[in-house]
């Protein structure tokens, strides 16, 4: 018989998932620790590559911060398909960490940035099209190996080639999309929504500020600093959230959290940048009370397990 269940220990227990790279989580998350333990939740730091882990002992694994996963997807994904109860679940994992989703967004009628697609061993030339362009691949997580480019700039073309060659050559699709210049003066905004009795809740809306300056030369980092501030979400930038939020298979009522990344495009209306899903920073030290609406969302989450 086992005592690691809700049910026989009492306490519920919490794995927040994170990386090597992070063992006591990022900054922003461990705020969220105070208020799960004076919600009676034991919330410990796992590794999810971590081959010791007992993910069966936990009520409820919360993915956080595992953002070594990019170059090793299909290795997280059948971690993920193995952890009994995972938020956000498996297949949402399976579906959000490759963003050829967007095409589906796209399709469900979500306004979103047009991309095109590049696989590895394709020829790809730069577009005709003078402007700048955003080259990424299509399995990442931090901005890592992105880079912008101006095409009107001879070295850039030779530098964005090089940099799809090098995605290419490492078995990687690439994504090639054009770069909103409006990020450059409004900067993108992220709308974060939590876990509540119907649903998933708009909680706040911070501003990112640009990050890409030029080309990647293929440095290694976990993440790209950001500059960050609290922002005021627009009715407009809210409905293109829950649009995008109705279009996730299976429905947006199995998520603990989402976050909605948008940037105004060329005409001035937001457009979807990424749906983040699998561990998208929350900026829970932004908004007053949004830890306290993450405990409180786990402990939806806790509840539906045990039920």
């Amino acid at each position: 018989m086992t005592d690691h269940h809700q049910s026989t220990r009492g306490k519920p227990r919490v794995a927040l998932v994170t990386c090597a790279d992070l063992p006591d989580l990022d900054p922003d998350d461990r705020l969220l620790l105070d208020p799960l333990a004076r919600r009676g939740v034991t919330a410990e730091a796992v590794d999810w590559a971590d081959p010791a882990a007992d993910w069966a002992a936990y009520d409820l694994a919360v993915l956080r911060s595992p953002w070594d996963y990019a170059l090793r997807r299909d290795e997280f994904v059948a971690w993920a398909s193995r952890v009994p109860a995972l938020a956000n679940p498996a297949d949402v994992v399976r579906w959000n960490t490759d963003k050829r989703y967007l095409a589906e967004l796209s399709a469900a009628g979500v306004r979103t940035v047009p991309t095109s697609w590049v696989a590895p061993g394709e020829d790809w030339r730069p577009p005709a099209a003078r402007g700048e362009y955003v080259v990424k691949p299509a399995v990442s997580a931090g901005s890592q190996d992105t880079g912008r480019y101006d095409l009107a700039d001879p070295h850039h073309r030779e530098l964005a080639v090089a940099h799809v060659r090098r995605l290419s050559d490492a078995g990687r699709l690439t994504m090639v999309q054009p770069y909103l210049e409006a990020v450059d003066t409004a900067g993108e905004t992220a709308l974060l929504f939590l876990a509540g009795p119907d649903g998933p809740t708009f909680s706040h809306a911070i501003r990112k500020g640009p990050m890409l300056t030029g080309p990647d030369l293929g440095a290694d980092a976990l993440y790209r600093p950001e500059e960050i501030t609290a922002r005021t979400a627009t009715p407009e930038q809210l409905a293109v959230a829950e649009r995008a939020l109705a279009a996730v298979p299976g429905g947006p009522g199995r998520l603990l959290y989402a976050r909605v990344d948008l940037i105004p495009g060329p005409d001035g209306a937001p457009v979807l940048v990424e749906l983040e899903l699998t561990e998208p920073s929350l900026f829970l030290g932004h908004a007053d009370g949004a830890a306290d609406r993450l405990a409180d969302a786990v402990l939806t989450h806790l509840g539906r397990a045990a039920g």
